[in-house]
């Protein structure tokens, strides 16, 4: 079973970045259902705030870590399956943002599941935090947007599910099946095939976003799902959207 441990608990990555492995949660994929493991991205804005991407499970010791850093003022669905925790995070700190990634509220109300959203993330940085923090929309999927980030002060990229890098020796059985179906395992991590299936006839408006990225020169890319890439940032990249044909 997929576990980074140790979970919950902030790991610094740089400067006023840091990463949070969540629990594994299981996810449908291919007719059976495969262990996903989470992970959260916190950072810490220059005006002390603090803003988090993919907010994983809310646990006590996770939230003292986190209110010695500074006060939790954005929690960000980067993308519509990415939104889980929130309602918890909005519970626990009801005077923070909670950020909406396109679809994601006809998602969640599709699921069923009780989650307010303040504001809408879009194409360009929220003044909150664009001097830190860049972003755009990463289209041409017939299934969701994404949206894409960049923490400028270290150069990192933050990805959801656009790069998933599973690896196969912490799981066994049919799981490790379906992820070698996927396409998605380390090391050739990439958007898993049934995300790719999604940008078909669409790839020329997705090629025109992995430039836009590609042109950040990220030294480091964060995933939310697997082994993530804390060097060769630019190269991974690349290898990662070569299915585009960019």
């Amino acid at each position: 079973m997929f576990v980074y441990e140790p979970l919950n608990t902030l790991k610094p990555v740089a400067e006023d970045l840091w990463v949070v492995d969540g629990p594994v949660v299981r996810m449908a994929m291919y007719g059976g259902t495969i262990p996903f493991p989470t992970r959260m991205t916190v950072v810490r804005l220059g005006a002390g705030e603090l803003f988090l991407h993919s907010p994983t499970a809310l646990v006590d010791s996770l939230r003292a870590e986190l209110d010695r850093l500074g006060p939790v003022r954005h929690l960000v669905s980067p993308n519509k399956i990415h939104y889980a925790s929130i309602a918890a995070w909005k519970a626990a700190y009801p005077e923070a943002i909670a950020w909406a990634s396109p679809g994601v509220r006809e998602r969640a109300a599709s699921q069923r599941i009780a989650v307010t959203f303040d504001a809408d993330l879009g194409d360009a940085p929220e003044p909150a935090w664009a001097a830190d923090v860049d972003q755009f929309l990463f289209r041409g999927s017939r299934f969701m947007d994404e949206v894409v980030f960049l923490h400028r002060k270290s150069r990192t990229l933050l990805l959801a599910d656009l790069i998933e890098n599973f690896e196969r020796q912490r799981v066994s059985g049919l799981p490790k099946l379906l992820m070698r179906l996927s396409g998605a395992v380390d090391p050739d991590g990439k958007a898993p095939l049934d995300l790719r299936m999604t940008f078909t006839g669409r790839k020329q408006v997705a090629r025109e976003c992995y430039r836009r990225m590609a042109a950040w020169k990220p030294e480091r890319i964060i995933l939310a799902h697997g082994r993530w890439y804390p060097a060769d940032g630019e190269r991974e990249l690349h290898r990662a959207f070569r299915w585009l044909g960019a």
